[in-house]
């Protein structure tokens, strides 16, 4: 696959990340903590801070991947969380964790796509999502169901790269991304998907474009939170 071959839309896209997600499954919680030194820990945890999370709630994790964030939310309030995943292969490995940690009773994974959830109405008090808007086919098809399945108050918070804003932490970062990152990736997985990353960042709305994105779709309060010097970006709304 080369830069020229990637999508940034539509149905072929999902397809294609969800090859991609499949065929790094087994290597990228590791990939993960090795690329971000670790810091995507943190990340996740401020994202789960957003939401106000309290006891009794029923929190949506879309893109759940492993199941990192779920874990993160369940040790913050006694809750109950339903993952969903578009990759066959990373929820396989969610419940390898999930029954590992013996909260079968309290977290739960299904196989999905964020542009048609298999969820009624009004199901949960909130919903999260952790560098999974970037992969879906349309955007405002999977805020649409999110805006749906959360409960009236629910509240939402998405974590995703954003391009940092100041100039020496902005070329660094580009430096990074384009040519670090992809050949450290390609040693210990797969260089493709790794030089895929920083394709779909750039073609991801910037900060301004975004928040709109969210309030054109019915969320209210929106607003976001940069974190490490604007390499990725907290965006909350609520319903």
């Amino acid at each position: 696959m080369t830069d020229s071959e990637f999508l940034h839309s539509g149905d072929e896209k999902k397809t294609q990340v969800q090859s991609m997600f499949d065929g790094i499954a087994n290597r990228y919680d590791f990939l993960n903590h090795f690329l971000s030194l670790g810091v995507d820990l943190y990340w996740r945890k401020q994202s789960v801070k957003a939401l106000d999370l309290e006891d009794g709630h029923v929190l949506l994790d879309v893109a759940c991947g492993t199941g990192d964030q779920g874990f993160a939310a369940l040790k913050v309030a006694d809750i109950e969380v339903m993952g969903l995943d578009f990759s066959f292969n990373m929820l396989e490995l969610a419940k390898k964790k999930i029954d590992k940690r013996g909260l079968s009773q309290k977290f739960e994974v299904v196989q999905g796509d964020a542009e048609s959830l298999p969820f009624q109405d009004n199901t949960f008090d909130a919903l999260s999502i952790s560098y999974g808007i970037r992969n879906v086919g349309t955007i405002s098809a999977a805020l649409s169901e999110f805006y749906r399945v959360l409960k009236p108050g629910g509240r939402l918070s998405i974590l995703e790269f954003s391009e940092p804003q100041g100039w020496f932490v902005g070329r660094l970062y580009r430096f990074y991304f384009d040519h670090i990152l992809p050949k450290l990736a390609g040693l210990m997985s797969s260089k493709s998907a790794y030089t895929y990353l920083p394709e779909s960042v750039r073609h991801f709305p910037d900060r301004s474009d975004f928040k709109d994105l969210l309030s054109s779709e019915g969320f209210q309060h929106v607003s976001h939170r940069d974190l490490t010097f604007g390499i990725t970006a907290i965006y909350r709304g609520v319903k």
